[in-house]
């Protein structure tokens, strides 16, 4: 038995972070109904990187499996009814609309809770339900620029660096996915559903917390170097450093150490937590000059020998082929109906009583449509009049 069987969630989202977070719940064994506008949902016709797939594209395969497709048009009476009835039984409901467009659909909080008192009503947004950015478009490359983090790293006059992953969609992806296990948790406890907002932009504020306290508390400024050090707030070593076959990392090594492993003087009369932060640049240009000269292997090894923190940096290809990663069994394969076999990333969440898995792929547009309804007290001929009016579709 998974953990969450017998959890019903109606995903009402859209683009990533609302996505990702439900198919978390499905990867714990709720049941999933992807409710969706009957062209599909946005990201079905927005490739990732291109890779349009056969008939779903990977970006959506990848945050849509354990769901179930119910493609419907909420803003005719006939399906905005249909929804209505699904929420009477409902566990949690998710969405991830503009501020304002829930009342407009009448899929808000207050509507919804009235026909379902103990229904977890889970509200995503960009930057808060209200607010002076609260129309904003809450896009992820949008709010890590505002987040601050991308002037934690780096060298002092070189442009901003993004991340190298979605980053805030991800984070409010288990923001909210948290929120809604800990409502759950509650309701078991006390049978009241409740509302649970969650937003783009205090999920990445909120991440930063030694950070900022940094800053807030102990008054310490966010100041870059010259040299690209990989965060204003650590010592140096600390960053990034090219070798004669690619690149590694060095994380906070002991500067005695170092000067001993390197040969190398300059680091003897050193002092880690004065020179550390006031020599950043010196000491990242001198150990750049030792690292160049020989491969990354070379130096993995000897900085480990040492007990000096290092490692490498990957590309996906690496990554995937790494032996920890092999072992961990953080990738899955399964087969999908118009996919064939793919290979994604698992579960990050191990349970030993409830362990997480994929029973379905990401849904065709609509291929559980008939289903869901069926399973709400839809007769047959009701469903094929919705399905024939355009109000519901079924992949065929």
């Amino acid at each position: 038995m998974t953990i969450l069987k017998d959890i019903r969630v109606l995903d009402c989202s859209i683009a990533m972070a609302g996505p990702f977070a439900a198919q978390r719940l499905g990867d714990m064994g709720a049941d999933v109904v992807k409710v969706e506008p009957t062209s599909g949902e946005w990201q079905r016709h927005a490739s990732a990187g291109g890779a349009t797939g056969n008939s779903i594209n990977v970006s959506f395969l990848s945050l849509n499996r354990n769901k179930r497709s119910l493609a419907i048009d909420l803003k005719s009476p006939e399906g905005k009814a249909v929804l209505l009835d699904l929420v009477k039984d409902a566990d949690i409901f998710l969405q991830n609309y503009r501020p304002g467009v829930a009342e407009r659909l009448g899929v808000d909080y207050a509507t919804l809770s009235a026909i379902n008192p103990r229904l977890i009503y889970v509200s995503m947004s960009g930057y808060g339900e209200d607010g002076p950015y609260r129309l904003y478009p809450g896009q992820d490359l949008l709010l890590q620029g505002m987040s601050g983090a991308m002037l934690s790293a780096g060298a002092d006059g070189a442009p901003p660096s993004p991340a190298g992953q979605y980053l805030v969609d991800a984070v409010t992806a288990y923001t909210a996915f948290e929120g809604a296990l800990a409502a759950l948790f509650h309701r078991e406890r006390t049978g009241e559903g409740q509302l649970v907002q969650v937003n783009m932009l205090d999920a990445i504020t909120t991440l930063q917390m030694q950070e900022l306290s940094v800053f807030t508390v102990g008054g310490k400024a966010q100041t870059r170097s010259a040299q690209p050090h990989a965060h204003s707030y650590i010592r140096a070593p600390y960053g990034v450093f090219a070798t004669a076959d690619g690149y590694m990392t060095l994380a906070m090594a002991s500067l005695k150490t170092l000067g001993q492993v390197l040969d190398d003087p300059f680091f003897a009369e050193l002092d880690e937590e004065r020179d550390g932060w006031t020599q950043r640049d010196a000491i990242f240009a001198q150990v750049k000059t030792h690292l160049v000269t020989r491969d990354t292997a070379h130096w993995l090894a000897t900085f480990r020998a040492a007990d000096i923190w290092c490692g490498p940096v990957y590309g996906y290809a690496d990554l995937v082929d790494d032996p920890q990663i092999r072992h961990n069994g953080t990738f899955v394969e399964y087969d999908h109906a118009t996919e064939g076999r793919v290979k994604v990333p698992g579960f990050p969440i191990r349970f030993s009583r409830t362990p997480s898995a994929i029973t379905r792929g990401a849904p065709l547009v609509g291929e559980h449509s008939r289903d869901v309804l069926a399973e709400i007290g839809r007769s047959e001929a009701e469903i094929a009049q919705l399905i024939e009016s355009g109000v519901v579709r079924q992949h065929i």
